[in-house]
């Protein structure tokens, strides 16, 4: 994965006393205190060597500062996969993993420590209610819906152990969705042309936007499968003047064109193979009255330009676990000298870049 994600990595150590609850802890329910055992999971997340802070980790949010970084919710759990990796029965069925007390934790029968081959673990985020297994449980199914989609999911590769040793076992996670995001800008080459467009509307259409993704714990590679539900996403909506020029590109907001990207709006997206014809981005716009050559034009109000997004990426295919920034350019120049009187929308120019530094 490019290093301009994070990479997680969740460090496993059973603790010292073991606790009577289970995923609740009810004192009315509790079995014996030999029945179970706490496990916790501090967190360390890391950019390019560099230790994040523990406050970023758990804020939420899809950009901090600037940068992308892999926020895990606190509200959502992580997901737990024990697998008997002699045997291949499953030892931890998405066993619960939840943050509390400063850190995840989660609560595993005491019989697990009694296991003598290697069990091979993997985790994921956010979790899910239900999964399914592959033959002799080498991998596992997460049905993502949009709603965890959106969280920005994360897995892990696996790790194989002894389970008497779990007292540090990192688990390094993996992102499997697309950041997506947009920066515009006028390139009209006529300083009489320049500074008249106004951005109303931005959306993408067709994001793919929910699936299954297949984990494989013995290769430790995954893919997604059965892609077929799709969303438009309605990036901007407002009234914004676009910048003149490569040097005044802003990033693309909510209801603003913003010059950080920790301020634009982004979204995730499974990662997708683009068709002719099929996902696109739709731009809705103004461009004020102005005279050229002597002659007035009047004011064109909600302009529509569709944007395909097949033939821009390598392959037409969006590869996960990477950052995508499309940049818009729109020529006024071209739009006029289409048709004298009649102007017609054409010819945006695009560029795209996967490694953000260089903004």
């Amino acid at each position: 994965m490019r290093n301009i994600f994070l990479h997680p990595v969740l460090l496993i150590a059973a603790a010292a006393s073991a606790l009577s609850c289970a995923e609740y802890y009810d004192p009315q329910d509790a079995p014996s205190l030999s029945q179970k055992k706490e496990v916790a999971f501090p967190v360390t997340v890391t950019r390019d060597g560099q230790q994040i802070p523990q406050a970023a980790i758990t804020k939420g949010g899809m950009v901090d500062e600037g940068d992308k970084i892999a926020t895990m919710d606190k509200s959502l759990p992580v997901g737990l996969v024990g697998v008997d990796f002699k045997t291949g029965a499953i030892l931890l069925d998405n066993q619960m993993v939840s943050y509390h007390d400063g850190m995840y934790r989660g609560h595993f029968d005491s019989g697990l420590w009694d296991i003598p081959t290697t069990v091979s673990l993997s985790a994921y985020y956010p979790r899910v209610n239900h999964l399914s297994y592959g033959e002799d449980n080498k991998t596992y199914s997460i049905p993502f819906g949009e709603t965890e989609t959106d969280a920005g999911p994360l897995v892990s590769k696996t790790v194989q152990c002894a389970v008497d040793q779990l007292n540090l076992v990192p688990l390094e996670f993996q992102h499997i969705t697309n950041d997506i995001g947009f920066k515009i800008c006028d390139v009209t080459s006529d300083p009489a042309l320049q500074g008249l467009v106004h951005l109303k509307k931005l959306t993408a259409n067709c994001v793919a936007s929910a699936g299954v993704f297949v984990n494989d714990m013995e290769f430790g590679y995954g893919f997604w499968h059965r892609r077929g539900y799709y969303r438009d996403e309605v990036v901007f909506e407002g009234d914004a003047r676009v910048g003149v020029g490569m040097d005044n590109e802003k990033f693309v907001g909510r209801d603003a064109l913003v010059a950080r990207m920790a301020d634009s709006y982004r979204f995730y997206a499974i990662p997708d193979e683009l068709e002719m014809g099929k996902q696109y981005v739709e731009v809705v716009f103004d461009i004020d009255d102005f005279i050229h050559n002597n002659f007035h034009y009047e004011a064109l109000k909600d302009q529509k330009v569709k944007y395909m997004l097949y033939g821009v990426l390598p392959d037409n295919k969006m590869a996960y676990g990477k950052q995508y920034t499309f940049h818009l350019g729109l020529d006024v120049g071209k739009i006029y000298n289409q048709i004298t009187f009649a102007p017609s929308v054409s010819d945006w120019e695009t560029k795209i870049y996967e490694n953000n530094d260089e903004f």
